[in-house]
């Protein structure tokens, strides 16, 4: 939740208030919303609390920031500057040939990259705690997160299948 507030504090700021010291500010602190993340739940399982699927899920949204988090922001200040400065819409993604083809498995590689980084974590997780017996509501997060993987698949596979003609 911090992370969608500073992200909107720092673009109002920069773009609708006109303060850009001020948005550059708190859109550097964007970031820092995953540290205080890894440490709370860090911290909190490692005092002796029981592990539960909220701790899972900080890991799984932690795996999902750190790929995508950057990303996130740069598509939002584009989507500020557009509405605040007049800046000029990027070009759209192809929607067919060997480009859509790269793009999709691209995109599929990105949450490839993001499920290992939060496997890792709640792997991770799982160890501190002292295994999967008392990790085993950490280890949930991996049903969904393998789901989604493997769902997402039919996206860059029908692409290359059927990557149509490229326009233009």
């Amino acid at each position: 939740m911090l992370f969608w507030v500073l992200l909107a504090g720092g673009l109002a700021a920069r773009y609708a208030a006109g303060r850009r010291t001020l948005g550059a500010v708190l859109l550097a602190c964007v970031p820092l919303t995953d540290l205080v993340l890894l440490g709370a739940t860090v911290l909190s399982v490692r005092d002796g609390a029981e592990p539960t699927v909220w701790h899972g899920l900080s890991a799984a949204y932690l795996g999902l920031t750190v790929v995508y988090g950057h990303r996130t922001v740069r598509w939002a200040d584009a989507g500020f500057a557009r509405r605040f400065g007049a800046a000029v819409p990027p070009p759209r993604p192809a929607p067919h040939g060997r480009a859509a083809v790269v793009d999709a498995w691209t995109s599929w590689l990105r949450f490839l990259l993001a499920y290992a980084v939060s496997a890792g974590m709640i792997f991770g997780l799982v160890a501190l705690v002292g295994g999967p017996d008392r990790g085993a509501p950490l280890l949930v997060w991996l049903n969904p997160l393998t789901k989604i993987l493997i769902y997402s698949l039919i996206w860059p596979l029908a692409t290359t299948l059927r990557p149509g003609r490229a326009t233009g």
